[in-house]
C-alpha cells in the first residue's frame, strides 16, 4: 500500500487530517480511568483516508473510506481499522496509483483505465449504520457499501435493486417502527427522492420530489409524523466543473426553503416555507407538536467547503438553534439557542423524531485551527437553556460525540458519549468516554489508540447483543 505524503496540494493531508497507511488489529488497549461495565458494544467511526497520492488537488471529502472500530466488553477495549474496498479503490490497488480525480479537480477515468469500476469512485467515507442485520458504510453520492462485523467489505448494496440512485449519509431510524428513512439527491433530474425501508430491511416506498435547482442536501430530519427537507442554495454546476470550475456555487439570490411532508405523503403534500438563505450540514432532531414542527439544527449563514485553493474559512461552523414551522400559515421562524461555533450534533437515537431535552455537539471554545477542528464536547439542556462544556484545550481536536445508552437507564441522558480526541503535541489519539449526565466532569475513561487516528466524520454505537 502506498504512503500518502503531506503534499502542498492540500492542507487536508497534514496533521490530524493526514492518512495512515496500514490496517491494525490490537486485542487489548491501554486505558486510563475505568470503562463502565455496562458499556458493552462497538464504537465504529467512518472517515476519509486516501490510500494513494492524489492525482490533483485533494479535498477531505475525496478520501477513501476507512472504518475505525473500538470494541468494549467488561471494561476492556480492542481496536481494528479497515479500508472500505470499493470497486474504484480495487482498480487503483491493481494499478498501484490513484486513478480518480476529486471534488476540486474533475477526472472521470474510462473503462480503458478502470475497467468496470465506473467513472466515479464510491468512497463510502462519511457514516456507518446498522439496520436489519446489515452494516452499511455511507457516502451521499452513491449507494451504500455493506461491510461485515469484522469490517471486511462485502460490496455495494442497493436494497435488491430498489434503490434508484444515491443514498444520503444521514438516514434516520424510527425508534418505534424500526423503519429506515432516507433520501437521495442528484445533480440530474429528479433532484430529490425520498425512501422508506421497513424494519426487515425491505425498501417499500419511494417518492420523487420537485426542486427548482440541483442542490447539495447533506442531511434531513424526521418526526413521528413528518419528514423535513432544507432546500438551500448550494447549487451544482456540472458543466462548469467538467470545464475546470468549481462543482458547487453558493447562490443566496435563489433563497432557501424548509419543506415539510407527511411521512406517508407525496410531492403534492409538501408545505414549503421560506427561510433566510442558510445552510445546515447536520440537524440535531425534530418533533411535531400539533400544527407546528420544531427542528433543531446547526445553522450556517452560508456554505463554503473549500473547493478552491485552500480549506474552508475558519468561521465555517454552525450555531445551534431551532426552526419552528407553522403548518397552518406556511411560515417558519429561527431562534438561535447558543453562540458557540458547533456542529456534529447528536442525541440519544432512541429519541429520534420525538421531543428531546438534551443534545450534544462538538464545539470550538478557543481559536479555530482548521476545518472541523472542535476542541470541546458540549451538552445542551434545551429545556433549561443550559450548557455544560468539556474542553480538551489547545492542540486537541474532538470528533463527533456519539451517544451510547445505558442499558439499565431510564432517563433520557442515562448513558455515555464516546468520541475520538487527537492530541497534536504528541500526535496521538484516544477514545474518550464521558458520562452524558456530567459532561463537565471530564472523561471517565481514556482509551489509548495504538497510533494516531485521522480526522473523520460520523459514527455509531452498536450495542452488544443481550
Amino acid at each position: 500500500m502506498a504512503q500518502v505524503s503531506n503534499t502542498r496540494r492540500s492542507p487536508f493531508l497534514a496533521g490530524v487530517y493526514a492518512p495512515v497507511d496500514d490496517e491494525l488489529e490490537v486485542a487489548e488497549l491501554a486505558v486510563t480511568g475505568e470503562i463502565p461495565g455496562a458499556l458493552r458494544g462497538t464504537f465504529v467511526r467512518n472517515g476519509p483516508n486516501p490510500m494513494f497520492e492524489p492525482k490533483g488537488r485533494y479535498h477531505i471529502f475525496d478520501g477513501d473510506g476507512m472504518l475505525h472500530a473500538v470494541s468494549l466488553d467488561e471494561g476492556r477495549a480492542s481496536y481494528r481499522n479497515r479500508w472500505i474496498r470499493s470497486a474504484g479503490l480495487m482498480a487503483e490497488i491493481g494499478a498501484r496509483r490513484a486513478l480518480y480525480g476529486g471534488m476540486a479537480d474533475a477526472d472521470f477515468p474510462g473503462p480503458d483505465v478502470v475497467g468496470d469500476a465506473g467513472p466515479m469512485k464510491n468512497v463510502a467515507n462519511t457514516h456507518v449504520i446498522r439496520h436489519a442485520g446489515r452494516i452499511l458504510a455511507l457516502w451521499e453520492a452513491g449507494p451504500p457499501t455493506e461491510v461485515n462485523p469484522e469490517l471486511a467489505t462485502v460490496g455495494p448494496f442497493d436494497f435488491g435493486g430498489r434503490l434508484l440512485g444515491a443514498m444520503t449519509a444521514h438516514p434516520k431510524i424510527d425508534p418505534d417502527s424500526g423503519e429506515l428513512l432516507f433520501f437521495g439527491y442528484s445533480a440530474l433530474p429528479p433532484f430529490l427522492r425520498y425512501y422508506v425501508v421497513d424494519a426487515a430491511g425491505e425498501l417499500t416506498r419511494h417518492v420523487d420530489l420537485e426542486l427548482p435547482a440541483p442542490v447539495m442536501m447533506h442531511d434531513f430530519v424526521v418526526t413521528a409524523e413528518h419528514v423535513v427537507f432544507l432546500d438551500a442554495p448550494a447549487v451544482f454546476d456540472l458543466e462548469g466543473f467538467a470545464a475546470g470550475g468549481e462543482m458547487l456555487s453558493w447562490r443566496p439570490e435563489l433563497g432557501a426553503r424548509l419543506g415539510v411532508m407527511p411521512r406517508d405523503g407525496d410531492a403534492r403534500d409538501v408545505v414549503w416555507c421560506e427561510v433566510d438563505p442558510c445552510y445546515v450540514f447536520h440537524f440535531l432532531n425534530a418533533w411535531t407538536e400539533g400544527s407546528h414542527v420544531h427542528v433543531d439544527a446547526c445553522r450556517m449563514e452560508d456554505m463554503d467547503i473549500g473547493l478552491g485553493d485552500g480549506p474552508p474559512p475558519e468561521g465555517a461552523n454552525g450555531r445551534l438553534g431551532r426552526f419552528t414551522v407553522d403548518l397552518g400559515s406556511g411560515t417558519a421562524s429561527w431562534e438561535q439557542l447558543d453562540d458557540l461555533p458547533s456542529d456534529f450534533p447528536r442525541i440519544d437515537d432512541r429519541r429520534a423524531g420525538r421531543r428531546h431535552r438534551y443534545g450534544y455537539v462538538g464545539a470550538i471554545t478557543g481559536p479555530s485551527t482548521g476545518f472541523g477542528a472542535f476542541d470541546a464536547v458540549v451538552r445542551h439542556d434545551l429545556e433549561r437553556g443550559e450548557r455544560a462544556v468539556c474542553s480538551f484545550g489547545a492542540g486537541h481536536v474532538v470528533g463527533e460525540p456519539v451517544f451510547a445508552p445505558d442499558p439499565g437507564g431510564t432517563a433520557e441522558d442515562d448513558g455515555w458519549l464516546v468520541s475520538f480526541v487527537y492530541d497534536a503535541e504528541h500526535d496521538t489519539s484516544d477514545v474518550v468516554v464521558l458520562d452524558a449526565r456530567d459532561v463537565a466532569g471530564g472523561p471517565v475513561a481514556r482509551i489509548h489508540m495504538p497510533r494516531r487516528v485521522p480526522f473523520g466524520f460520523h459514527g455509531s454505537w452498536f450495542p452488544a447483543e443481550p
